[in-house]
C-alpha cells in the first residue's frame, strides 16, 4: 500500500463522537467550531461525513496549550 494512499491512514479518522469524548466536549460544540470559524481544529470531508485525523487532534491540542502563571 503506498503511504500517501487514502487507505494508508484511514485507521486513523475519528467518528465526531470519538473526537467529541477524546477532546472532552460535545458533539454540538465540534459542529459549532466547524460551521462558527472560530475554532481552527482540522478535519475531513468523507462525502458528508465528517472525520478527524488523531494526528491532528494531538497537534491541535499542542498548539492550543496554556501554561498559567503561579501565582505567589
Amino acid at each position: 500500500m503506498h503511504p500517501h494512499s487514502p487507505t494508508a491512514h484511514s485507521a486513523d479518522l475519528m467518528t465526531p463522537e470519538h473526537a467529541a469524548h477524546a477532546l472532552g466536549v460535545s458533539i454540538r460544540t465540534l459542529a459549532a467550531w466547524r460551521s462558527g470559524g472560530r475554532n481552527t481544529l482540522p478535519y475531513v470531508k468523507v462525502g458528508r461525513l465528517v472525520r478527524y485525523r488523531a494526528g491532528d487532534i494531538a497537534d491541535w491540542l499542542q498548539a492550543n496549550m496554556h501554561c498559567g502563571k503561579g501565582v505567589a
